[in-house]
């Protein structure tokens, strides 16, 4: 594990310090579950981001068409050979 050294504003600090003690845990392992928490976060923004710019590109719509006519293709025949 690396070593990091930052420097915070002094009130983020304090608000730190009251709710490493309230919850019992070590600062530096409620950073760490922050910054995962919001780097989660801003993955799934990303993601959702992509999908809704592919929603306004006509060429990925049209991809997407003909990907699920085949999708439909495929579900009937399962469906006639079933």
């Amino acid at each position: 594990m690396a070593t990091y050294t930052s420097t915070l504003p002094d009130q983020l600090l304090t608000r730190l310090d009251e709710v490493s003690k309230k919850v019992n845990l070590p600062k530096n392992r409620l950073i760490e579950k922050a910054l995962t928490i919001y780097l989660d976060q801003l993955n799934k923004a990303e993601y959702i981001r992509s999908y809704k710019d592919a929603a306004t590109d006509d060429d990925i719509l049209t991809i997407a068409e003909e990907g699920m006519g085949e999708y439909i293709l495929q579900l009937n025949a399962e469906d006639e050979a079933g």
